[in-house]
């Protein structure tokens, strides 16, 4: 299984350009321009412990360690 391009895909990639990194704090909250928000912070976190069924968005540079 993919990580899904949608809403919370497209936060991550606004929060990488931005920042510079996929280093998310919990609590973060990215507002995308249509005004949207995806709740990063607990998105990142949730979807690394499916990550035996995900492939990691190789774009961003995102690398999950072995469970």
């Amino acid at each position: 299984m993919r990580l899904r391009k949608g809403r919370r895909g497209a936060a991550l990639d606004q929060y990488k350009a931005r920042m510079g990194s996929v280093k998310v704090p919990r609590a973060h909250v990215e507002t995308l321009p249509d005004r949207t928000e995806g709740k990063l912070g607990v998105f990142l976190p949730n979807t690394k412990t499916r990550r035996a069924k995900l492939t990691a968005p190789a774009h961003l540079g995102l690398e999950w360690a072995a469970a």
